[in-house]
């Protein structure tokens, strides 16, 4: 088959099934081959190996999977490319067109039903903008049995992803991701190898899998909440942020000064602002929450 991933190619394929794209889904089809070779690069992919695509669009990237991977399912919301879908990959057997939202598919009969028989799976995608935080966090936060996630997304979010403390970037994505994940960058991405080109600019980063957390974590409900809220309003300081949910937080009954000493007794300056905490300490306030 003939590569989809080039702005004639693509552009043809657009026209012959009089498709219109939707700012609504942030729809934006991958049209550099170079930044594909570069993605399916950062994948370790061994015999065997099953690959999950959300938001494929016209196959660009689902076509370079079908290369390496055992078996390829694409998860596609737009119902309006699935013909696209099904009519390119006809021929190709280890491609499953699924037309769902990806934010309501149930990821166990998922596994069930397209990746019983393959060895480890690798999420790679390029997302879908304005909804790239949910659909990360799905993934992060299931039982899903992914090894990483090779993804193309806003730099700005990526950049996040990949933050250390102290930074503006630092935030509760940040803490949320590399709990369950290292995350490394892979590569930029310019506005001019997507048909049409997005007004911001790009990045791929590959998440891998940690076999466990980079600090012990008593209760994770615990620690993501206090994370959450640590991280509310970012120009106010640890203190406020927690007096304002202290009933959330099981702190109700505490007063600000009471407050404060616990904040003191994790070694932290209630004067502090979130963004300067590093994984250790989150876990430690999270430990004494009780």
């Amino acid at each position: 088959m003939e590569r989809i991933a080039t702005v004639q190619r693509t552009k043809a394929i657009l026209n012959a099934y009089g498709l219109q794209l939707k700012k609504s889904l942030g729809q934006h089809f991958m049209s550099d081959p170079r930044i594909l070779q570069k993605m399916l690069e950062a994948v370790p992919f061994q015999p065997g190996d099953g690959a999950l695509e959300i938001g494929p669009g016209i196959g660009a990237l689902t076509q370079y999977l079908s290369d390496r991977a055992e078996q390829v399912v694409a998860v596609e919301i737009d119902q309006r490319l699935i013909p696209v879908l099904r009519d390119l990959f006809k021929d190709v057997q280890n491609v499953s067109v699924i037309n769902e939202d990806f934010l309501a598919t149930d990821l166990t009969q998922l596994k069930e039903n397209h990746f019983s028989s393959v060895g480890r799976i690798h999420v790679v995608a390029n997302l879908p903008y304005y909804i790239t935080t949910p659909i990360l966090m799905k993934i992060l936060e299931s039982d899903f049995p992914w090894q990483t996630i090779t993804i193309m997304i806003q730099k700005e979010v990526a950049d996040r992803l990949a933050a250390t403390p102290g930074g503006k970037e630092y935030g509760s994505l940040t803490v949320s991701a590399q709990f369950y994940a290292e995350i490394e960058p892979v590569c930029y991405v310019p506005g001019s190898a997507f048909v049409p080109p997005p007004n911001v600019e790009s990045a791929v980063i590959r998440l891998t899998k940690r076999e466990h957390p980079p600090v012990p974590v008593e209760d994770p409900r615990k620690f993501f909440l206090l994370v959450r809220t640590a991280f509310a309003h970012r120009r106010k300081t640890l203190l406020n942020n927690i007096q304002v949910a202290k009933q959330q937080l099981g702190l109700g009954t505490l007063d600000r000064d009471a407050i404060v000493q616990w904040i003191e007794s994790c070694g932290v300056n209630p004067s502090a602002r979130a963004e300067t905490l590093a994984f250790e300490l989150f876990a430690k306030m999270a430990s004494k929450l009780s």
